[in-house]
């Protein structure tokens, strides 16, 4: 009965148009001051002790190292230099966006801002070289939700805060299906430039490949940086975050010197304001999922689906429609801070490995930022391309397919995130 009051509070506040963070607040204010004896003064100390979380502190410094790469010009290097490599294939423009959205993905943790930084440089050179502007936008915005995936990833983070779940493990995992979907989506997009005789680059002589790749070196250095020193375990992932932060800064300003110094401030009040955003989002998860906890809902909900003797495929197979349909209302930081803590305990007793689990909702919310109606590469792509939501719905949805079809390889072969984390004996 609670929980059905609960989240019908929640859907009827959200419903109104407010915010998901506020939504969440008021939910679970609404709920302990009028129906439960829960004291005040445990709440406050949950809200304290559940933010107080040393991973939590990664999450303002890849943000603020993504905006220094995205107004320091490392984008456009690294486009320059996966043009360099495959710009002579079908689809040789739409092939490098592939290529520098992973790149950047690696660098930045955040879609958004992966769509932004290469979308902006890549998409009008690809009108300009007479590619239909639907093929564009279906190719940077699925591929800049690459963004979550690749390590370093800020929804990975929360999904470790939600579960204490070791986010060196989860970025490890995250490699292969990273590559894999990059991978996916190149052939998606080759595929239909072949397909369509779309144009193709001149190829780049060896000159100007290693000309392109010295130019973008210091930005992949990041790359190397941020996931040699998790494995190697020279510093754990907030201290990666802290030093790609310093990294970010000291390349956009001193070695390519695209950032003048008097442009900082901006860089650190933007990142503030994108960190507190994230934050309240957190805290209020954090005081919805103490809320359900002192309710006993994700236990109740554990003992009932296994009460109905679901195999553990059939299991994710429900985790996986439920999470398309809240990826329709809510964004991905939200649906991790919720859900995972509902669904974490239920797969853990079904024997799935809780890195797999983790990788397999991070593939479902980069589906979720792809369609409508809240899909938010899609408002940023559409900011970009000035084309409207429905038609970019219709321009992402081949790509959109093979994110589906990777899904499902995802969600029932384990392997395929597990075996690097394994591998280097993480695990």
């Amino acid at each position: 009965m609670s929980a059905a009051i609960i989240f019908g509070l929640l859907l009827a506040l959200m419903l109104t148009g407010m915010p998901i963070s506020i939504s969440l607040g008021l939910t679970v204010l609404t709920f302990l001051f009028t129906m439960t004896q829960v004291p005040i003064e445990s709440v406050a100390l949950k809200l304290f002790t559940g933010i107080e979380k040393f991973e939590i502190m990664a999450i303002p410094f890849f943000i603020l190292a993504g905006n220094f790469l995205t107004h320091g010009g490392v984008a456009r290097r690294m486009i320059n230099f996966a043009s360099s490599m495959v710009g002579h294939w079908y689809g040789g423009l739409g092939l490098a966006g592939v290529m520098a959205c992973a790149l950047f993905a690696a660098v930045s943790g955040s879609s958004p801002a992966t769509v932004v930084a290469i979308g902006s440089i890549i998409l009008p050179a690809m009108v300009a070289q007479g590619f239909p502007s639907r093929f564009g936008a279906g190719v940077i915005t699925t591929s800049g939700a690459l963004g979550i995936l690749i390590p370093p990833s800020i929804v990975m983070v929360m999904y470790s805060v939600s579960t204490n779940t070791s986010v060196g493990q989860l970025f490890m995992a995250g490699v292969i299906p990273g590559l894999m979907l990059a991978a996916l989506l190149g052939l998606t997009t080759w595929y239909r430039a072949w397909k369509n005789n779309y144009p193709r680059m001149e190829k780049a002589s060896l000159a100007r490949r290693l000309s392109a790749l010295r130019e973008s070196i210091w930005g992949l250095m990041l790359i190397v940086i941020v996931i040699g020193g998790i494995y190697t375990g020279v510093f754990t992932p907030t201290e990666a975050a802290a030093m790609s932060a310093v990294y970010a800064f000291i390349v956009a300003v001193f070695i390519y010197k695209d950032m003048p110094l008097s442009r900082v401030p901006k860089v650190l009040l933007d990142s503030a304001s994108m960190s507190a955003m994230l934050l309240y989002i957190i805290t209020n998860a954090v005081l919805f999922s103490f809320l359900m906890t002192s309710e006993n809902i994700p236990q109740a909900m554990a003992s009932w689906i296994l009460g109905q003797h679901l195999s553990p495929w059939v299991f994710l197979l429900v985790v996986n429609v439920l999470l398309l349909l809240a990826g329709n209302v809510m964004e991905p930081s939200s649906i991790v801070l919720i859900m995972a803590p509902i669904l974490f305990p239920v797969a853990m007793s079904l024997g799935i490995d809780p890195v797999h689990f983790g990788i397999l909702i991070v593939v479902n919310m980069e589906v979720g930022m792809c369609h409508p109606p809240v899909g938010l590469n899609l408002y940023v792509a559409s900011g970009i391309t000035k084309m409207g939501i429905t038609e970019l719905t219709i321009a992402v949805w081949p790509w959109l397919l093979t994110m589906l079809v990777f899904l499902v390889m995802v969600t029932y072969i384990p392997a395929i995130s597990l075996w690097l984390p394994r591998m280097l004996g993480m695990m």
